[in-house]
This record gives C-alpha cells, sequence and structure tokens, in this order.
C-alpha cells in the first residue's frame, strides 16, 4: 500500500483557498487543479508499505506524533516547483505561522519511516507548502504566482496527523482517492508562539 503522513486544513481554509483559485481554474489546459478532497500538507511521503511494515510504523508514528504541540499555521502566496515558474510543473501555496514546529514534526515523521525502512533512499527534505496544481509538461505559471501572491488564508490550528494511503486509478477506483488509516492527536500546546512569516519551500515528495 501506499501511503503519507499529512495534516488536512479545514473546510473554512479550504474554502478560502477555492474563493482565491476559481478565477484562474481555466487558466492553463495543462495544469490538473487538485480536487479539494485531496488537498493536504505532506509531512512524510512513506511510499509502498507492506502489511508487516505497517505494523511495526504504526507505534512509532503515533509516538512521534504525541510529542509535539499542536501548532498554528496558514496558507499565503504562491510557487511553482521547479525554479520560477518558467518551466513548472507544480503549483504551489506556501505555510506560514509555527514553521519550526511544523518542521520538527515532520522530521519526527521522517524519522519513525526511517526507522522501519520505509522511505526512498533519495527522499527529499522537509519544505512545507500545498499543491494546488499539477502539469504533466512544463508550463509557464509565473502570472499565476503573481495573481496569488497577495492570497493570505486564515489561521488555522493544527491539532492532528493523518496517516493516508493513496489509491491510484485501477480496477477498484476510477480516480485517485486518498483514505485515512490512522488519525493521532497532537499535544495541546503550553503556551508561546510560533516562529515568524518566512519563505515557503519548494515541493517535497508528492503522494
Amino acid at each position: 500500500m501506499r501511503l503519507f503522513v499529512a495534516l488536512v486544513p479545514p473546510p473554512d481554509v479550504l474554502n478560502g483557498l477555492e474563493e482565491a483559485t476559481r478565477p484562474h481554474l481555466d487558466a492553463s489546459p495543462w495544469l490538473r487543479w487538485i480536487r479539494r478532497d485531496l488537498m493536504h500538507v505532506t509531512l512524510t511521503f512513506l511510499g509502498e508499505v507492506d502489511d508487516r511494515t505497517l505494523d511495526r510504523l504504526l507505534p512509532r508514528l503515533e509516538r512521534a506524533v504525541q510529542r509535539h504541540e499542536r501548532m498554528t499555521l496558514s496558507l499565503a502566496g504562491a510557487g511553482a516547483f521547479p525554479g520560477s515558474g518558467a518551466h513548472a510543473r507544480v503549483l504551489w501555496t506556501g505555510l506560514y505561522g509555527d514553521r519550526r514546529r511544523l518542521a520538527r514534526l515532520a522530521a519526527s515523521t521522517t524519522a519513525a519511516g526511517r526507522r522501519v525502512g520505509t522511505l526512498p533512499d533519495k527522499h527529499k527534505g522537509f519544505r512545507p507548502h500545498m499543491t494546488l496544481a499539477r502539469s504533466r509538461r512544463p508550463v509557464d505559471v509565473r502570472w499565476l504566482i503573481e495573481a496569488l501572491s497577495s492570497f493570505a488564508g486564515a489561521p488555522w490550528t493544527a491539532g492532528s496527523v493523518h496517516l493516508m494511503r493513496s489509491h491510484l486509478p485501477g480496477k477498484d477506483y476510477g480516480q485517485v482517492t486518498y483514505e485515512p488509516l490512522k488519525t493521532w492527536s497532537l499535544r495541546q500546546s503550553s503556551g508561546g508562539g510560533g516562529a515568524g512569516r518566512s519563505a515557503s519551500g519548494g515541493p517535497q515528495g508528492t503522494p
């Protein structure tokens, strides 16, 4: 089974994002916009995991998540991968707020995966983002990045982490579908602010 660990923004945050992107949905015939039910922030892409490995992975992920506190995050702006967006294959929106806590959480879930041997050898480092659209061929999205540069979503408190299974189109599924296998709660915050706003990075591995 193909697995990844993720945060899922709440409905009101996705509502605001939909409002910002709606005028641009027909911007390019090459862009495939991500369905709302698939939107998430990837913490760790685990790849193919068999049942035996999953049994070893679950308690490690649970302990990893429970070591971390809830965090305040928001979506804002846009960027592309690769580079400036002149030859992009991915359009994304950035994450701001408690980015240091987010990075530490991602490092913990990634370490849990590595301990049971689930991660690809060339797994990329964590770069906080949420994918908005993809293209199978390079496409110039610089004007879209500019159009979305003023987007600033409402902040939300990330209180739980999800282990998701990715079902690819085939005999049983007509389209890509994500199935939540496990959900773990983050600890209640003991106080203190998060990291300030800083530049968002490009995409991590994609489920």
